[in-house]
């Protein structure tokens, strides 16, 4: 096991791989954290017996929802446990979606309880430990992983939380071609399945279909053909369905068969799926479809990379590259006023860029670009 840390500015990019197969992708914003793991201390604004549970207004003027259960050691009605402007610690288990706040939950360890206690008192809502960022939520999970990142910032913190022993800092990108083009698929909404046919990947608001299109074995006479297809695209389903963090209920629907040769399937399904903590088989629906259950902790791939946001922070990687091999060089990037303005808004992105290309990079906004195309030109040329 081997855990890989691209840093770049505004972003770090983190893969698990086991071998050569990349088994967890994460994608972190160090200036727009989920927040999973922080810990606060809260105020109780109302409470919510209804919903059997309680909204508490968290730092930053951000919402969380603390459920009955998590509001002490035992469950019992929530206008028991907790009363409106009580001011607690809380742990946030889940992150914001949907226009929702964060879950979180007063069941604290030992440590938590300790740090909330030490923190000076007041009654005002205040951030008071950031939770644990994904390389090092890894790290703990794997605890025989090596952790090699080039960022020296984040080696220097990992080392200090596990070891130094086991973290190495590269100067050169952490982040083969092939990792590359692997983190771009990933990002995509279709995959191809070996020995043909692809699964394409339709996340809604209410929930994520996975539609697997058999390709050129859809007209074969081979009666065996669609099922070595689906056979593929299971074990890749449960695959992607970890890769990219999708959370929720999770509909697969395989190519072509009956239901009584896709129930045949449930078991390989389900086997595929186990190593996934969070995911579970609930079993195949009437309308012939597999549905999956996941639960939703961190925010979806897809979530996290929407908008302009992330080819921006591709620019970015690209400029530095770009600086590095050829120092001295002015850059300029040319693109889409949305994306530069999303760059903007990233707190840090753009003076980290400065920092590694060793001079600011101009900006250049071009109306007849859209939000998703970028160039990085040289800056002595004009604008």
């Amino acid at each position: 096991m081997r855990i890989l840390a691209s840093v770049s500015p505004g972003e770090v990019r983190v893969a698990l791989l086991r071998g050569e197969r990349l088994e967890e992708v994460w994608v972190e914003r160090p200036a727009r954290p989920d927040g999973v793991g922080d810990l606060h201390r809260a105020r109780v604004t109302a409470l919510a017996p209804a919903m059997a549970g309680a909204f508490l207004a968290l730092a930053g003027g951000e919402t969380g929802f603390l459920p009955e259960s998590e509001a002490g050691p035992v469950r019992q009605p929530i206008a028991q446990s907790v009363q409106e402007g009580l001011v607690l610690p809380v742990r946030v288990t889940r992150a914001p979606q949907g226009g929702k706040g964060a879950r979180v939950s007063a069941r604290l360890t030992q440590a938590e309880q300790a740090r909330a206690a030490a923190a000076p008192p007041g009654n005002t809502p205040t951030l008071l430990t950031r939770g644990p960022e994904a390389t090092l939520r890894l790290g703990r999970a794997h605890q025989g992983a090596e952790v090699v990142t080039d960022g020296a910032g984040l080696a220097a913190r990992l080392r200090a939380a596990l070891g130094a022993a086991r973290v190495t800092y590269s100067p050169r990108p952490v982040f083969d071609e092939a990792l590359e083009a692997e983190f771009d698929l990933v990002a995509g909404p279709e995959v191809s399945l070996p020995g043909g046919g692809r699964i394409l990947i339709h996340p809604t608001p209410a929930l994520v279909a996975l539609d697997v299109d058999a390709g050129s074995a859809a007209g074969t006479r081979d009666p065996e053909a669609q099922r070595r297809v689906n056979e593929a695209a299971v074990a890749e389903a449960a695959r992607q369905i970890r890769l990219r963090q999708l959370a929720g209920p999770i509909l697969l629907d395989l190519a072509g068969m009956t239901q009584k040769r896709r129930a045949t399937l449930a078991e390989p399904l389900a086997q595929a799926l186990a190593p996934d903590r969070l995911a579970r088989l609930l079993g195949l629906g009437p309308l012939g479809l597999f549905e999956i259950l996941r639960q939703r902790i961190h925010p979806p791939l897809h979530e996290v990379l929407a908008g302009p946001l992330t080819p921006g922070l591709a620019a970015l990687r690209q400029a530095v590259r770009e600086a590095a091999a050829r120092p001295g060089r002015r850059l300029a990037l040319r693109a889409a006023p949305a994306l530069l303005a999303a760059l903007e808004a990233l707190p840090g992105a753009l003076a980290e860029a400065a920092e590694a290309a060793g001079q600011p990079l101009q900006l250049r906004p071009d109306p007849t670009r859209s939000w998703a195309q970028w160039t990085i030109e040289d800056a002595s040329h004009g604008g």
